[in-house]
């Protein structure tokens, strides 16, 4: 089943995105390099709740 994640600016904290991801085969925290808009720039995006 695929769960609904957001993900989270590594610099801002801001909650930038939202994505889904399957728990049961992805284990680890996602993290993709997004453009944060309160930045202005690329930073990793961390998962979050």
């Amino acid at each position: 089943m695929r769960d609904i994640i957001t993900l989270a600016c590594s610099d801002c904290k801001g909650r930038n995105y939202t994505t889904t991801r399957n728990k049961k085969t992805m284990t680890e925290k996602l993290e993709l390099k997004k453009f944060c808009p309160s930045c202005r720039k690329h930073t990793a995006h961390k998962e979050t709740k």
